[in-house]
């Protein structure tokens, strides 16, 4: 891999640096509070690798729930993931050994990442998904990391650093909304998540705004390519 393309795929994940090593800090305190020690912090970020499920886990593991009821909620919060899944079957096609990885680290922000941008001249689309994922993949452990370290030490309030996950969001939404021309989908997706919200209350909207959401722009893709091919 050239060193340019590479650079050029750090800067790209530089939004998610920033959010994920934050988010993981506080994430790794969390676990210390509860009682576990970095070596488990560290352990989450490798493994689980689930971002607001793993906030999730650490009331779960304080509360002494079942690794299957665990299983369970960890399971609902991140079924979104399906629907990326799916989107993601064209795209990782062919991509051989690097498949089973690819799957397990595509994250919201990743997913994002590597749906909105282009490789650099030299690398392969593949390797470039690859990078982004381990390149994501990293900040979210070092960030565990530092927290668990620091949890003996850093007498910090916590309240509020879930809302870094939101901001990080909401800037990856800005930066697709400012480079691409089209704003259908986007505003498909915004539309739907309001009356999903308004219609089912917060705590189920999702699932159901993720189902609308995929059947309206595949039918919104077929549409524009029965058009194209008329043209």
């Amino acid at each position: 891999m050239k060193k340019k393309a590479f650079y050029q795929t750090f800067l790209d994940t530089l939004p998610v640096l920033t959010g994920y090593v934050f988010l993981g800090i506080g994430f790794g305190l969390l676990m210390f509070r509860a009682g576990y020690n970095a070596w488990w912090s560290v352990a989450m970020g490798v493994f689980v690798y689930a971002g607001s499920a793993q906030y999730m886990a650490v009331d779960l593991l304080s509360g002494g729930v079942s690794a299957v009821s665990m299983g369970i909620s960890i399971f609902l919060v991140n079924a979104r993931h399906i629907f990326y899944g799916l989107s993601m079957i064209g795209a990782y096609k062919g991509t051989g050994k690097k498949k089973p990885y690819l799957i397990f680290s595509l994250t919201d922000e990743t997913y994002s990442l590597v749906t909105q941008n282009e490789p650099p001249e030299g690398m392969k689309k593949s390797t470039y998904c690859l990078a982004v994922s381990a390149l994501d993949h990293l900040y979210w452990v070092i960030g565990c990391a530092l927290g668990g370290l620091a949890g003996a030490v850093l007498p910090v309030d916590l309240k509020g650093v879930e809302f870094v996950l939101t901001a990080l969001f909401v800037t990856i939404f800005v930066e697709q909304w400012l480079s691409q021309k089209n704003h259908g989908p986007a505003l498909i997706g915004v539309g739907v998540t309001l009356v999903s919200l308004l219609c089912v209350g917060s705590r189920y909207f999702l699932i159901p705004a993720l189902v609308i959401i995929t059947l309206t722009l595949a039918l919104w893709e077929k549409t524009g390519r029965r058009d194209r091919h008329e043209a």
